[in-house]
């Protein structure tokens, strides 16, 4: 499974909504709207990613949340 379909997974099993897409550097970046512990879990999965993914690093930033998705998906 690919990085973006885990964080799908993860996402959508959490109850969590946005999207998740590859960006042109290989990277891969999200927006994730929900409750904090739901994005805390999720934020320790993306540390540990999906085997045999190997996570370079992660960055987040937190920001209020817009309202606008009621669904996750790959963008």
């Amino acid at each position: 499974m690919g990085y973006r379909y885990f964080v799908l997974h993860q996402a959508r099993d959490a109850g969590l909504v946005g999207w998740v897409r590859n960006r042109s550097d290989g990277s891969v970046e999200c927006l994730v709207e929900g409750p904090r512990p739901a994005l805390e879990r999720l934020l320790e999965d993306l540390h540990r990613g999906p085997y045999p993914a190997e996570v370079a690093a992660v960055d987040v930033e937190w920001q209020m949340p817009s309202g606008n998705f009621s669904d996750f998906g790959v963008a």
